[in-house]
């Protein structure tokens, strides 16, 4: 746990200057919405100190490594997929009614829904913009990239609002959604790093693959902590993935492979009248009661043995293998 510690400290003392630095381009209210989201000041502009965990920029600066270049090779990727992953996070916030994140109200709640949507797509343009100031070849690469992964992110993201109007989703319907609402970005943002410092296509193959894997196992984690996880931790309500009634990965599985109880978990989905608490918590226990918990943990680790073969078939050095892994590691038995 001491090595992903000190990766991920190593990433937001990094990357946070050099995103202050990418952040000063914006016009001045753009800028100050975007310093606030970030964590770094309150709605009135006073410096606060927070912040996200910063996994993506590790990821950036270690692909980097693992192509046998320093990390500063990496930094230009770190600052963009940070950008599109907050980017995403503002426009999230608004479409799924979230009123607070990281223990602060949401940009949208305080500022309205434009501003959100104007601040995610001024970050969203900008994380081009900072790949593209270098010259090169490896620039272009890295900016074909990260646009990629940002289509597959919103193709991911469309079917997961489309999900929500739907009675009957497929396990594999919600494995694929979840490849590219999370796994998109978390796998440019391992292989990102290696583009830039011009690595062999075997290696930049291994890296995205095993970002792919990481992001299965991230988004495996999350939707449990989604219904499980303690609210001072996560910064959100118990439940609250039940009380928006999403179809998230342990609730489809137990849907599908839960037998009785699984279709009495998908007559309460489909149910029409908002849930009460006392319907949410016996939700959350059919979940638990058709294996739901269980599967995503234990699939969450299998992804996780996937991306290290993956590491090990690229021949990714020793030392930036076991701090990748490590960081895979802290993903899977977070807390928030």
């Amino acid at each position: 746990m001491t090595v992903v510690l000190d990766s991920l400290q190593q990433g937001r003392q990094t990357v946070q200057p050099a995103i202050r630095e990418a952040l000063d381009r914006l016009d001045p209210t753009s800028r100050s919405i975007a310093y606030y989201h970030f964590g770094w000041t309150d709605l009135d502009g006073n410096p606060t100190s927070g912040g996200g965990k910063a996994i993506r920029p590790a990821l950036a600066l270690l692909s980097a490594e693992a192509a046998g270049a320093p990390p500063s090779v990496g930094l230009p990727g770190a600052v963009a997929v940070e950008l599109v992953h907050n980017f995403s996070l503002l426009h999230d916030d608004l479409m799924d009614g979230d009123t607070e994140r990281r223990h602060r109200p949401t940009v949208w709640s305080v500022r309205g829904a434009a501003s959100a949507i104007l601040t995610g797509d001024a970050l969203l343009s900008l994380a081009q913009e900072v790949l593209l100031d270098g010259d090169g070849p490896c620039a272009i690469a890295a900016a074909r990239l990260l646009a990629e992964a940002t289509n597959e992110l919103i193709r991911g993201q469309v079917l997961d609002v489309a999900f929500e109007r739907r009675n009957g989703v497929g396990l594999d319907e919600c494995l694929d959604m979840a490849a590219g609402k999370t796994g998109a970005l978390l796998s440019a943002s391992a292989a990102i790093g290696a583009v830039l410092a011009g690595a062999p296509r075997a290696t930049i193959d291994g890296l995205a693959g095993f970002g792919a894997d990481l992001g299965l196992a991230f988004q495996l984690v999350d939707d449990v902590l989604g219904i499980w996880g303690e609210p001072a931790v996560t910064g959100k309500p118990v439940y609250s993935d039940l009380r928006a009634r999403k179809k998230s990965l342990p609730v489809t599985y137990s849907i599908t492979h839960g037998g009785a109880i699984g279709r009495e978990l998908a007559a309460w989905l489909a149910a029409g009248e908002p849930p009460d608490e006392a319907g949410i918590r016996h939700a959350a226990e059919l979940v638990d009661q058709a294996g739901g918990r269980r599967w995503a943990l234990d699939e969450a680790h299998r992804r996780m043995a996937a991306g290290r073969r993956k590491l090990e078939d690229a021949e990714v050095g020793e030392r930036v293998r076991e701090e990748l892994l490590s960081l895979a590691r802290f993903i899977v038995t977070r807390e928030a």
